[in-house]
């Protein structure tokens, strides 16, 4: 019965993970394939720069808490967006 069990459980496992791989989005530029992700992650890092850049402006940067945590937060927190509006 456990091995049984055990049988189902790896079987379901490799379904699980094998699916994942049905599509992978990616875009042309330039005649090169790349990754959605990748155009997301480059389109977050200048949008990051761009929130620093208003936070100096209006003098709130010394309200953000830690610097090192903060901006890589924005960055994901971009990147996510942008794939989940644009490519998902």
């Amino acid at each position: 019965m456990i091995i049984r069990r055990n049988c189902s459980a790896s079987l379901f496992a490799v379904c699980l993970l094998c699916s994942g791989c049905s599509h992978a989005p990616s875009i042309d530029i330039i005649g090169s394939f790349f990754p959605v992700w990748m155009l997301c992650l480059a389109i977050a890092v200048v949008l990051a720069f761009v929130v620093r850049h208003f936070l100096v402006r209006f003098k709130l940067d010394s309200e953000v808490g830690p610097v090192a945590l903060f901006y890589p937060s924005v960055v994901i927190l971009f990147t996510s967006l942008l794939w989940l509006i644009f490519f998902r």
